[in-house]
């Protein structure tokens, strides 16, 4: 007991330390999302797909260079999504909400690498990657 009490500050920050790594461990296991940087990592190198789900007036005012539109309300029944099942698909919304559900239901649909963007276009541009907007 008198060890708890004169090393209570050490005990205090070991326990919070272990939380916050047990933390991290928990957000990676849910297959959550990946950071920008292996966003292009897998476009670039393992010929991933780049999709956005915004819906079209969303698409239409900012989206990432390359991206494909195919609206999350469309989603289960769109053709333009990759015959070849084995492609990282690369899913990015305006926050990344949508975009995490879309892997969700893509994995469903056989789609084992698809995957969401953390912060969907508010990290891509926050990351400073190109961004394109169509014209009227």
């Amino acid at each position: 007991m008198k060890f708890i009490i004169e090393n209570w500050m050490l005990i205090l920050m070991a326990a919070a330390s272990g939380s916050l790594l047990l933390w991290q461990a928990l957000q990676k296991s849910t297959g959550g999302a990946v950071g920008t940087a292996e966003a292009v990592r897998l476009i670039n190198r393992e010929k991933g797909v780049l999709i956005d789900v915004c819906e079209p007036a969303e698409y239409d005012a900012g989206h990432a260079v390359g991206a494909r539109n195919i609206p999350f309300s469309s989603l289960e029944s769109a053709k333009a999504l990759p015959s070849n099942k084995t492609l990282p698909l690369v899913l990015l919304c305006a926050s990344g909400a949508r975009a995490r559900r879309a892997a969700a239901l893509l994995q469903k649909a056989g789609y084992d690498k698809a995957i969401a963007v953390a912060g969907g276009m508010t990290a891509w541009r926050e990351a400073g990657l190109p961004v394109d907007k169509k014209s009227a």
